[in-house]
């Protein structure tokens, strides 16, 4: 697939200090360099052009849009990293999936493991998967478009978790090129996936700190 990603005029920042930065990462774009020249523009990349000890602590996907935090140097990195391991990082998406979701909110609890034959595709795997929970909250209802936005909290952080949660319920997410059918990837332009919370004590400061970023959809 052709990587054509958004151009770059600002870094989108909510926060930033001398230890960390949160900024807000467009659908579209890498989240670090790629394989091949053509991938080499990237999150990281525009951010370290500004900011050259800025450092990658967590990810999203491409088509993934949202809140992301970078870490100001190595002692910082390792400071955001235990808190990313002991899941002391509070991350929510909104998300807009195919279909009813009959449930009001709901848990799902699936393992999951990497697809090797069809990579970067992960699926279900009882025997060897990984524990990987999410929960998620209905938020509305269109029943012209019969879709479904939710609210999507992940207490594990598996790849592609969210989407593949999703598709397991039959409500893939709109725009999943990887998971969703034909007719749900092609109901809208892009991933309707968006990290829109992060909540955090600082791991210097000590202070309770909390960023909300609105979906563009």
């Amino acid at each position: 697939m052709e990587y054509n990603p958004p151009p770059h005029s600002a870094l989108d920042i909510y926060y930033k200090d001398e230890y960390l930065l949160v900024i807000r990462k467009p659908s579209g774009l890498l989240s670090v360099p790629g394989r091949g020249e053509d991938k080499q523009d990237c999150l990281i990349s525009r951010v370290q052009s500004e900011y050259p000890d800025a450092l990658i602590v967590h990810r999203l996907d491409m088509s993934t849009s949202g809140l992301m935090i970078l870490a100001r140097g190595k002692e910082l990195e390792r400071s955001l990293s235990i808190l990313f391991q002991n899941r002391e990082i509070n991350k929510k998406y909104i998300a807009v999936v195919d279909g009813e979701v009959k449930a009001n909110s709901g848990i799902v609890d699936l393992p999951l493991i990497t697809d090797w034959p069809n990579r970067p595709k992960q699926k279900v795997d009882f025997e060897t998967g990984k524990s990987s929970i999410t929960s998620y909250r209905k938020l509305s209802y269109d029943k012209n478009n019969n879709t479904s936005r939710l609210e999507l909290i992940p207490f594990t952080g598996r790849t592609h978790q969210l989407r593949v949660h999703m598709m397991s319920m039959n409500n893939a997410i709109l725009g999943d090129e990887l998971y969703a059918n034909k007719e749900a990837i092609e109901k809208v332009t892009r991933l309707l996936l968006h990290a829109n919370h992060l909540s955090f004590q600082h791991p210097v400061t000590g202070e309770f700190i909390e960023f909300n970023s609105e979906p563009e959809f």
